[in-house]
């Protein structure tokens, strides 16, 4: 069993509601997953989770209306996370590794997470997306505009290097999900399991590594303090 999946629960009839539902999203999650909105199955979706299709939809209208839930705990979930990842630190640099060390963390925690989303991008290419208009709007822009104004701070604090902060912000993200977005290549060209424990430390490692190379002031703060001592 890989522990990067989350596990299906079969709830019974009694179990609280709010257990019930948890376990259709878990389900749906892992449909919609392997198999995107349109090839995602609502009776295989209600047996994993252990219901029956009328409860499935006294929770949830419809197939659209519990993808658009799929979606929204996915991103509220990871949200929170870096919110409260980058409120535990004392300075722009912090905050900027608790990010990413807290994105890189939700990520690996599921990997289903980066697939679906990958999808929704993909579908949302086709044709308008009402769930990612949503996210977008919730999620994506107040956390971009959050982390440009984290990255400007750094800037005039003389912690970070001065770079584009919208450009690097976009970097970041793309430097934490493309690993997980390319699973199969990356197995492929290196030969090894790239969500074996050992492979997900060093990959960790590797992103905290180039951001902070990438970002911080290191080098030009050494090159003062020793020209301030000649």
């Amino acid at each position: 069993m890989n522990p990067l999946v989350p596990t299906h629960h079969r709830p019974g009839p009694r179990k609280p509601p709010e257990q019930t539902r948890a376990a259709i999203l878990e389900a749906a999650l892992r449909e919609f997953a392997d198999e995107g909105l349109e090839g995602a199955r609502t009776d295989a979706i209600a047996a994993a989770a252990g219901v029956n299709k009328a409860l499935l939809y006294y929770y949830f209208a419809d197939k659209e209306a519990l993808y658009g839930a799929v979606l929204e705990q996915i991103f509220k979930g990871l949200t929170e996370r870096l919110q409260e990842a980058m409120e535990r630190a004392r300075s722009p640099r912090e905050a900027v590794l608790n990010y990413a060390g807290a994105h890189f963390d939700y990520i690996a925690s599921c990997c289903l997470y980066p697939r679906l989303v990958q999808r929704e991008f993909m579908r949302a290419g086709r044709r308008p997306s009402p769930h990612l208009e949503r996210i977008v709007e919730h999620y994506f822009r107040p956390l971009l505009q959050r982390l440009e104004r984290l990255i400007r701070r750094g800037i005039t604090a003389g912690e970070f290097r001065r770079v584009n902060a919208q450009q690097f912000v976009i970097s970041m993200v793309g430097i934490i999900v493309f690993y997980f977005n390319s699973l199969p290549t990356v197995e492929v060209v290196t030969g090894f399991d790239p969500l074996a424990p050992e492979r997900i430390r060093e990959r960790r490692r590797a992103v905290i590594d180039f951001l902070s190379a990438a970002l911080f002031k290191k080098a030009e703060k050494a090159e003062r303090k020793t020209g301030k001592r000649q």
